[in-house]
């Protein structure tokens, strides 16, 4: 008799095979191009930008990994490393999910919402980037217009700015240092750029649960 797979296995069996499926898809389309149209790559200018890009990517991979994996569940990581947007869009679905039912990410229970969150993120996303696709030419006109060019200039601050307030006021004093060092960083690093966000925040991640433990420690917290 067959062994029924617990959800935990299910999900992993089905990430690796939707992940590895999701990888060879998307090496192919390049091979395939090269293909087509006769035209093969530099394989010495790939490799040379292989060597300055990956390993930066590398560390990036195996720091989130370890950052977003407790907070997004298996079946949420999966899904969101396949889809991608993780920090600005799936994780605050997920946590946002998970706090309105006050359910701890660690149980089977949170396993379920963070994955159903994402999942329904991604399908939110879709849809608005077909609209968006269908829609660009009639709509071209109005969004050019010079009457709205302000607004579309705040509309990334204060979506995030939305979002920093509800974490921010939940416990201002575990907040307060990653706030000041991002400020600190980009403003006198100039080399940090909307590029790097994806090793600032690992790094945010990190520095903040070692503050977060002093503070707890002298019974700041």
């Amino acid at each position: 008799m067959k062994k029924q797979l617990s959800y935990l296995d299910s999900v992993h069996r089905d990430g690796r095979v939707w992940n590895l499926s999701v990888m060879v898809l998307l090496l192919l389309f390049p091979i395939i191009v090269s293909i087509v149209f006769d035209a093969p790559p530099d394989w010495n200018a790939l490799l040379m930008g292989l060597v300055a890009t990956a390993p930066m990517y590398w560390a990036v991979g195996i720091i989130e990994t370890f950052t977003f994996v407790p907070m997004l569940g298996a079946g949420g990581s999966y899904l969101s490393f396949v889809t991608g947007n993780i920090s600005n869009l799936k994780l605050p679905c997920a946590i946002n999910a998970l706090e309105q039912n006050n359910i701890n990410a660690a149980s089977e229970e949170g396993e379920l919402i963070s994955t159903i969150a994402i999942a329904t993120s991604s399908i939110v996303t879709t849809i608005i980037i077909v609209l968006g696709v269908i829609l660009i030419v009639p709509l071209t006109p109005i969004l050019e217009a010079p009457v709205l060019e302000p607004a579309f200039a705040q509309m990334l601050p204060a979506l995030f700015g939305g979002l920093g307030v509800v974490f921010v006021s939940r416990n201002w004093r575990i907040a307060l240092a990653p706030v000041l060092l991002m400020l600190v960083l980009f403003i006198f690093v100039p080399a940090l750029n909307a590029g790097t966000v994806g090793i600032m925040v690992p790094v945010g991640v990190l520095f903040t649960i070692a503050i977060s433990r002093i503070l707890y420690k002298r019974g700041v917290l």
